[in-house]
């Protein structure tokens, strides 16, 4: 069966749109990608979430045992001493016993003093501690994560900030390009019709006023170009700052407006439950909560065990004598801290209050300001359908009075205002097509959509 031409050519057209919407699409995602690697904010959010998965890291450590080196040294003189008369109890026996045997083989021995603080002495010991019962760790645990998690939803939160701001600042960009575009085309058929004015006056024929007329509005155009230019410059330097790249970096131009063409406004519904600032509220009372149970434990005993190898002696010396182990355990057990934690636990679920009343909040002024902005995007979209009647209004209207002044029914001045209407509603259309662009991206901020994975 042979396929009509018609559909033929109808079929390549869509396929030559299809691709051409999917080729801009692709720019746009590079560009929000780069910045979401770049972003000098979105590094320091970055750092904070880095930061955070440490604090967690050394939390799951508490369960592990502690080894440490543990010296000390000390040396006293003076102080509190016993005194041992042993001269005075052995030496009587001692010198029977020499004269019995006739040698000296037993001498005098002199009385000793010994004091209670130690000279020289030295106590290492390496000692390996281990906690066995501490809720603590647990909740301390579990608070860390919620930390982590809150940190998470904060930097996403700020990506999709960060991809609605790239998109607005680009179609921006773009509009400022095309608008430039729009005020030297109008250049271009201003000097035209001066060009004709003059061949009438050299032919007799027109009026010297038609020339100023025709010089004040090519200045009216160079002014407006020069605006435009500014414009753009401006765009491209918030543009890339955005992107943490050089100024004056070139920024790739893909046609998007007619990407307006394709929205539907009123199918899009408006659903906030996505939104990273619920997450992190849901997180920050589950944390709240987390510290209520650690203030209800507070009674359960604390129990650790610790081992200690070392050596211990006088004079710094080290023998077989001085070494020793030990072994232990320590129990903790408050019976009463002046009600503090009953306090503590008063406070926190003060806190966990405090943090609902707040997600009910945020819910409400987040449902508020989707609606708002799908609100804004029906207008938008609005505008941009009556902008493109308005378009093709004055694009008629413009062509019926030149064709009138070619033929002497309309005069030059009527030219002027035709242009001038046919401009602004130029201007009114690419306006309102990359607002509408920029309403979607807004909506779609409000209402989380994008992936960001």
């Amino acid at each position: 069966m042979k396929i009509p031409q018609r559909l033929v050519s109808l079929l390549i057209l869509f396929l030559l749109i299809i691709g051409q919407v999917k080729a801009q699409d692709q720019v746009l995602e590079t560009y929000i990608r780069q910045g979401l690697d770049s972003n000098l904010l979105l590094v320091s959010k970055n750092l904070s979430l880095k930061r955070a998965m440490n604090g967690l890291d050394a939390a799951r450590t508490m369960y592990l045992p502690n080894i440490s080196f543990e010296m000390t040294y000390s040396h006293a003189d003076g102080g509190r001493s016993i005194d041992l008369p042993i001269g005075d109890m052995l030496n009587p026996v001692y010198t029977t016993l020499n004269q019995l045997t006739q040698s000296q083989a037993f001498p005098q021995i002199e009385n000793q003093q010994i004091n209670f603080l130690p000279q020289h002495y030295y106590d290492a010991k390496i000692r390996t501690a281990v906690p066995i019962i501490n809720t603590d760790i647990k909740h301390n645990k579990h608070i860390r994560e919620q930390v982590v998690k809150m940190s998470q939803q904060e930097l996403e939160q700020y990506q999709r900030e960060l991809v609605k701001d790239i998109k607005i600042a680009y179609f921006n960009y773009l509009s400022a390009l095309e608008a430039r575009g729009i005020y030297e085309n109008a250049k271009i058929l201003a000097q035209e019709g001066r060009r004709v004015n003059e061949k009438l006056l050299e032919a007799g024929k027109g009026l010297p006023a038609y020339v100023i007329r025709a010089n004040a509005e090519l200045a009216q155009h160079d002014a407006k170009i020069a605006e435009a230019d500014q414009q753009v410059k401006n765009a491209k330097y918030y543009f890339n700052a955005l992107l943490n790249r050089d100024a004056e970096s070139p920024i790739e131009q893909v046609e998007t407006k007619q990407q307006a063409n394709g929205i539907q406004a009123l199918g899009l519904e408006v659903d906030v439950k996505e939104r990273e600032e619920l997450k992190a509220l849901d997180y920050n009372i589950a944390m709240q909560e987390s510290m209520i149970q650690m203030n209800k434990q507070v009674f359960i005993p604390k129990l650790s065990a610790f081992l200690d190898l070392g050596s211990q002696a006088e004079g710094m010396k080290v023998s077989r004598q001085s070494q020793y182990y030990m072994i232990g355990a320590q129990l903790t057990f408050p019976i009463f801290n002046g009600n503090r934690n009953k306090l503590k636990i008063q406070e926190s679920q003060i806190a966990v209050e405090e943090a609902k009343n707040k997600l009910d909040m945020a819910k409400q002024q987040l449902e508020l300001s989707a609606k708002v902005s799908k609100n804004e995007l029906l207008a938008a979209q609005k505008n941009y359908e009556s902008s493109k009647v308005q378009l093709e209004a004055a694009g008629s209207y413009q062509r019926l009075i030149l064709r009138g002044f070619n033929e002497g029914v309309n005069s030059y001045l009527e030219t002027i205002d035709a242009r001038s209407q046919y401009t602004n509603a130029q201007l009114a259309n690419n306006i309102a097509a990359y607002k509408l662009l920029s309403a979607l991206a807004k909506f779609e901020r409000e209402n989380a959509t994008y992936p960001l994975k």
